[in-house]
């Protein structure tokens, strides 16, 4: 299917409509979550893009990014409505994982974050985010921020890059009920190391839902 999507716009010109969920369903007797990955895998590409409201259609031209995306940004540049639940927001001590990838000592006292994640409504993802907190004293106290890169931002901590590693799993039972499948369902776990400049500002361990949540390398090379 991905194949014909994209026969069918290898003629058309920038901003012109993309066929749409609809027709794509009707034309191949599949389920809509079948187009929906399809397309979601030619927008990564940079073939197709999302305008919420209006529809798909053939990118323009677009520069590769330069750091790492939020999750709202992601789900936003999607076609998602992005949406945030906390479950934990405390002090920690560093565990000997979390220390490395921070550069600091065991033992030390992490913010750790997590959060139940939406895209239009559904679950998407378990975030757990791990910060350092000589870096961001107070950071969780009073009033929690609505999202962790603009808050970040803010302290001049905006991570510039991340180191990613990524592993098929499948969900444990407390997973399950937070992302709504069935114990055992296939999951993507993603460790993160978020970095501003050469500093280490956040570690994540995420856990999304394999059939909602498509991955998207960038690669390049010199010519």
């Amino acid at each position: 299917m991905r194949e014909y999507v994209r026969s069918l716009v290898d003629g058309l010109q920038p901003g012109d409509p993309a066929p749409s969920e609809r027709e794509l369903v009707t034309r191949f007797g599949v389920a809509r979550m079948t187009v929906r990955q399809a397309m979601d895998a030619l927008v990564g590409e940079g073939l197709l893009e999302r305008m919420p409201g209006k529809g798909t259609f053939v990118a323009r031209p677009r520069r590769r990014a330069d750091r790492p995306l939020s999750y709202s940004e992601e789900m936003l540049r999607r076609g998602f409505q992005p949406e945030s639940q906390t479950l934990l927001s405390r002090l920690e001590q560093a565990g000997p994982g979390v220390a490395r990838a921070l550069g600091i000592t065991e033992g030390d006292s992490v913010l750790h974050w997590r959060r139940l994640r939406r895209a239009d409504g559904a679950p998407m993802c378990i975030q757990d985010s791990y910060l350092n907190e000589v870096l961001l004293p107070g950071f969780l106290e009073k009033h929690m921020p609505t999202g962790l890169f603009d808050a970040l931002g803010r302290r001049g901590l905006r991570p510039t890059w991340a180191e990613d590693s990524v592993n098929a799993d499948l969900a444990s039972e407390a997973e399950a009920e937070l992302l709504e499948v069935d114990e055992g369902a296939p999951v993507l776990r993603v460790a993160r190391r978020s970095l501003c400049g050469d500093v280490a500002v956040e570690v994540s361990r995420t856990v999304y839902r394999a059939d909602r949540y498509t991955m998207w390398v960038q690669v390049g090379c010199d010519s």
